[in-house]
């Protein structure tokens, strides 16, 4: 925290969390790091939820303290088990409770909602711990000829209920064993990594590559994803991930260069050619298959030199959203160059920034009021440049000029980075504050110039429709036909259900309002739904014709992830509707 409380500090969580609770699942990172909001933060949530320092004097939520236990069936057979044991070593091979829930859930509120009741469901029935790319294809092997269910779980942080075991069977639980650098060509700028190798470790060999590498240069895979430091590069490939530096460096769709997968039809493997024409792209289809065609193994992805030394801070303030919305498109349409961290708040947004990082307290506000810019309107966009020093300076250069061009007044780098210091911890809040019954989650989509204004209304409208809701919004990963938008929602739920509704009524608003399901968090089984009535039917056949070709007897991932074996009943249409 920037500064003590004033007279009352609230309750926060303070103890180490047990090894084996429920908290130590469904908590967002470290165990022993709390992120408590600073004072003027808490201030603005007792307003907005009409709360007073009583109801943060003592929890109203379960903390999740207590050791899992539960009482679920282990439906394989001990042959079965004795076989999978036979392939990665009996100590690889886990069915206790603990184990067996703790690949069950990602982290969207649901989850957490679910595992503070103690609602232990979709569990597998066992857990292993691969430490090769042939353990891989033996257990794929295995599982597909005595029909056992399998899922993978890379870094858990799915906010889809992607890694959820609705059918039982196995999970792979790659963070142990299978993490591991396979090769690295500086020659041709790539590194070949097991599945399981986290954001931190992929990262720590590239910058320091001349050191543990052998290398001339530093590098960057320039993926960065708020969940970037408990997630894993199998899990961004299998989503169609996105990081917060994309704008410059990509989408992890374009920083793949090749897969190799273990299928129950055999290995699927693409080569590293930077591009060719023959016939789709099977890099392509393969991403976003979540699980469901096979299991990812090996990535080849392409790295930059990483040069943060050249990198060039800057923010703005526009007076609106209209104004600064036009200001992003010139942005990315001026053929200047694309900075690499590219962020515009939203008025509501901008105003909790303000308070989240500090500047509410400094004399800048003062001075921002005088000049016109008025609370409740006004729009913070803040951002950086990279890469080679010229490059990186004029491209900045530009952006100043934009800027300013629609009344962007210009802040210091002092703004950018205070949200850097916060763009991977901010999520910490989130146990915090659901100990007094507030949830902070997610909802993303993709929106075209043209339709982000209807977009961010329509969506902004159905979240606001729960009384007393925090609907924060921005747009980042920005391309010159359109953006991502972002909406961050914080309201007052306890129950799992009921916000499984509220979530799903935020889902149809967007895909009502013309845009895509989802950027980058992928599909899952939280969003399984409407992927088809936003497709349309006759394009999702071409998914249902893959998922035949790779998985005939359906073991891989099943229970409704991107809509497979989802009863006609829980779809929602509306492009097959209008047609």
């Amino acid at each position: 925290m920037s500064k003590p409380y004033q007279g009352f500090e609230p309750k926060w969580v303070s103890e180490t969390v047990p090894p084996h609770s429920y908290r130590s699942i469904f908590k967002w990172g470290a165990m022993d790091v709390i992120k408590p909001p600073k004072e003027s933060l808490y201030a603005m949530l007792k307003e907005a939820f009409h709360m007073t320092d009583k109801d943060f004097a003592h929890y109203t939520e379960d903390t999740g303290f207590d050791e899992v236990q539960f009482k679920l069936p282990i439906r394989l057979t001990d042959v079965q088990l004795d076989a999978l044991r036979a392939i990665v070593g009996g100590e690889f091979v886990r069915t206790d409770d603990y184990a067996r829930l703790s690949v069950a859930y990602g982290k969207t509120m649901y989850d957490i909602l679910r595992l503070r009741r103690k609602i232990a469901e979709n569990v597998p029935d066992a857990v292993l711990y691969p430490d090769t790319k042939e353990q891989i294809e033996q257990i794929v092997a295995y599982c597909e000829q005595e029909k056992i269910p399998l899922y993978v779980y890379g870094g858990g942080s799915s906010v889809t209920r992607g890694v959820e075991c609705v059918r039982g069977g196995v999970s792979l639980d790659m963070r142990l064993r299978f993490n591991k650098l396979v090769s690295f060509n500086e020659t041709d700028q790539t590194v070949t990594v097991e599945a399981g190798m986290s954001g931190p470790q992929l990262e720590d060999l590239l910058q320091h590559a001349p050191e543990k590498l052998g290398a001339k240069r530093a590098y960057t895979c320039g993926h960065f994803p708020q969940s970037f430091e408990y997630s894993s590069v199998g899990g961004w490939v299998v989503t169609r991930g996105a990081g917060q530096n994309s704008t410059y460096y990509g989408c992890i769709s374009d920083i793949v260069l090749a897969q190799e997968y273990a299928t129950p039809i055999g290995n699927i493997k693409t080569d590293t050619c930077p591009r060719k024409a023959c016939g789709p792209d099977l890099n392509q289809i393969m991403m976003g298959s979540e699980g469901t065609f096979g299991v990812l193994t090996h990535v080849t992805l392409k790295v930059s030199r990483w040069m943060p030394e050249n990198r060039v801070r800057y923010s703005y303030m526009f007076r609106d959203w209209a104004t600064a919305r036009d200001a992003a498109r010139e942005m990315m349409q001026c053929e200047a160059g694309h900075p690499s961290v590219f962020r515009l708040s939203d008025p509501e947004e901008t105003g909790i920034m303000l308070r989240l990082y500090g500047v509410d307290e400094t004399p800048l506000m003062g001075i921002l009021e005088k000049m016109g810019y008025k609370h409740g309107e006004m729009c913070l966009y803040l951002g950086f440049s990279e890469g080679e020093k010229g490059f990186s300076k004029n491209c900045a250069k530009a952006m100043n000029r934009i800027a300013r061009a629609h009344g962007g007044l210009p802040l210091t780098g002092a703004v950018t980075k205070g949200w850097e210091k916060g763009r991977f911890t901010d999520p910490y809040m989130r146990d915090t504050l659901q100990d007094f019954g507030i949830v902070m989650d997610t909802m993303e989509c993709c929106v075209n110039w043209s339709n982000m204004e209807k977009v961010h209304a329509d969506v902004r409208a159905v979240v606001k429709a729960r009384p007393d809701t925090i609907c924060m919004t921005h747009m980042s990963h920005v391309y010159p036909q359109g953006a991502n938008l972002y909406w961050i929602f914080i309201t007052r739920i306890s129950d799992p259900e009921e916000f499984k509704a509220y979530h799903a009524s935020i889902l149809s608003a967007i895909q009502k309002s013309g845009a895509s399901m989802s950027h980058h968090h992928g599909i899952g089984k939280m969003f399984a739904p409407w992927l088809e009535g936003s497709l349309g039917r006759t394009e999702y056949d071409v998914f249902r014709a893959l998922k035949m070709h790779f998985d005939p007897d359906g073991i891989m991932n099943p229970g409704g992830t991107l809509g497979f074996d989802l009863p006609e009943e829980e779809k929602h249409f509306l492009r097959v509707d209008i047609r």
